[in-house]
């Protein structure tokens, strides 16, 4: 029989969210996990890294004073350097659409995971807006979590074997919570419809983002085969991505440097 996978597991919500136990429970079927998350809440904070963070054991494996990519150098680097997989979540809301990928530290960890080049996964579940209640307000259960730890499972056990990290470094996961789950998958690109505005009223400036109550609603413009359709479908999302930066050759660019004064002196 193989040897299970060594798991490293983090999130940005901090170590005592509901979500992140819900995970940990899941990939306790398909490996050996550890955690190596933050001591408390660190969400949007991206790829923020401090550099001097203190560290404590739990029962669970370790609680980082510090941000998820700071959790993920410090595990990778020292506490469990033999890890096989990444996975950060699951994030209470939803990591979908390209403008929240480098925002988000959900999805940050897994990235910096593939600097270390161990394979990753980030996992998140996309809580719908009631009506009368603000996404701060909603507060999902364990059992909400169920698609998204299930699917967490599924692909960590079958992803590397399948061959599915030769070609991506690491995949962004969205699940629906059960009740709205058609229990199928689909593999999807991060969406490009970007809803962000901003609203003075006097000194301050509100930062809005509408998507959030038209996927609520069922109205949004995304296209088939993006993460947000398919998680508004029912779907679990999954996205096969690299870490950024990727660069293509520009011929217009290859021309614009080749003719900058003093090229060839």
């Amino acid at each position: 029989m193989a040897e299970s996978p060594a798991i490293l597991l983090t999130n940005d919500d901090g170590i005592d969210a509901t979500g992140f136990r819900a995970l940990y429970d899941a990939l306790q079927a398909v490996g050996d996990v550890t955690a190596v998350a933050p001591a408390r809440d660190q969400s949007a904070m991206g790829r923020a890294v401090t550099y001097d963070v203190t560290v404590e054991e739990t029962d669970l494996g370790y609680a980082i004073e510090g941000t998820p990519a700071d959790c993920v150098i410090a595990g990778l680097g020292s506490l469990v350097p033999d890890a096989d997989m990444v996975v950060a979540g699951c994030n209470e809301g939803a990591n979908i659409g390209a403008y929240n990928l480098g925002r988000s530290g959900t999805v940050s960890a897994a990235v910096e995971a593939a600097f270390f080049s161990v394979p990753a996964m980030a996992v998140s579940l996309y809580v719908p807006v009631a009506d009368d209640r603000s996404f701060d307000e909603q507060s999902p259960d364990y059992e909400d979590f169920r698609v998204a730890t299930e699917a967490a499972a599924y692909l960590c056990d079958r992803a590397p074997a399948a061959g599915v990290f030769d070609r991506a470094e690491y995949l962004n996961v969205n699940a629906p919570i059960p009740a709205e789950a058609t229990g199928e998958m689909a593999v999807t690109r991060p969406s490009h419809v970007h809803m962000l505005d901003a609203h003075r009223e006097g000194t301050d400036i509100k930062l809005h983002d509408p998507v959030w109550e038209r996927m609520a609603e069922g109205k949004i413009s995304d296209p088939e085969g993006t993460d947000r359709r398919a998680v508004v479908d029912g779907q679990v999302s999954v996205s096969p991505l690299t870490a950024p930066h990727s660069t293509e050759h520009h011929d217009g660019l290859d021309a614009l440097v080749g003719s900058y004064p003093g090229h060839g002196e």
